[in-house]
């Protein structure tokens, strides 16, 4: 398996957040994700306005690591410019629970300030494909 850097991870966070289209909120996001193999894919918040189709950072890395054929998701850093570390929105959580229950989670700011933890912790009695009608 592959050992998790959290400070390169958090590092390419920052760099996506520097992608990322926000004219609406100004709130700019950065998100990566560690797969089994290594790779680290990156996703930035992207804005519309129509505001239901806007993605957030953590999904954006996520879909684009499944796209690129990932399914093994070891690890995820997100990063914005908040006072504390970012957390992630309910749907986020939602995302996470399903294409990356087991990761090891990042949360950070700009400033430099992080704290780890997993789904459990931020998404507790998550729904999952287990609970879907066979």
């Amino acid at each position: 398996m592959t050992s998790i850097n959290r400070d390169a991870l958090i590092a390419a966070a920052r760099a996506a957040r520097d992608q990322a289209y926000a004219p609406y909120s100004r709130f700019h996001v950065g998100a990566a994700v560690l797969t089994a193999n290594g790779d680290i894919i990156p996703g930035c918040n992207i804005e519309n306005a129509a505001y239901p189709s806007t993605m957030c950072a953590e999904r954006v890395a996520l879909h684009n690591a499944y796209a690129h054929g990932a399914r093994h998701i070891i690890a995820l850093a997100v990063i914005a410019d908040t006072p504390g570390p970012v957390s992630p929105c309910g749907g986020c959580r939602q995302v996470m629970a399903e294409l990356c229950p087991g990761a090891v989670i990042f949360l950070a700011n700009t400033a430099g300030v992080w704290v780890e933890t997993s789904l459990p912790q931020l998404l507790p009695g998550a729904f999952d494909p287990n609970d879907l009608p066979s």
